[in-house]
């Protein structure tokens, strides 16, 4: 197997984890799809979406496969104004990922990551190994501890709306 820039980081960090393989739909890159084909729970299922903040500033957020982000609560949480979806188009360019296989480790850059708060009541969560068809799993305070990541209530509640 091919190693992704998140599982080099991992390693080379010493951050304990597991692989967990499935077979890639092209046509179906969510969360719900990746929780079924590796049997977790979809609320154990980290999507990462990367937003831009005030037109400027590249943030990730994590959030749980079947919650839908807030961007006013993220915008509130880190101290911007406004935050946006980063344009599909720009997702590669910017992270080094692809839609569906994107992970907060191991990006081009480093970017502020922000982490649904409800991911940290679980024992494990998976997130993206930096490509499709590849999750990692791993304590999810194990992932705020490498990341420096800031938990808060970034998703929206039950039939808000933005």
């Amino acid at each position: 197997m091919k190693k992704t820039n998140a599982l080099r980081f991992l390693e080379k960090q010493g951050i304990p984890f597991t692989l967990r393989s499935y077979e890639v739909d092209p046509d179906n890159v969510g969360a719900d799809y990746v929780a079924a084909q590796i049997g977790i729970p979809i609320e154990r299922a980290c999507k990462t979406l990367a937003t831009r903040a005030d037109r400027e500033t590249v943030l990730l957020a994590g959030l749980p496969g079947h919650a839908e982000l807030d961007r006013k609560k993220l915008a509130a949480l880190s101290g911007h104004k406004k935050v946006e979806m980063l344009p599909l188009r720009e997702v590669e360019q910017v992270t080094g990922y692809i839609r569906g296989g994107v992970s907060p480790i191991g990006c081009k850059r480093v970017f502020p990551v922000y982490l649904e708060a409800s991911l940290l009541q679980h024992e494990t969560i998976c997130v993206s190994a930096g490509r499709r068809g590849l999750q990692i799993v791993l304590a999810p305070q194990a992932l705020v501890d490498l990341l420096g990541a800031i938990t808060g209530d970034i998703c929206k509640s039950a039939g808000a709306a933005q």
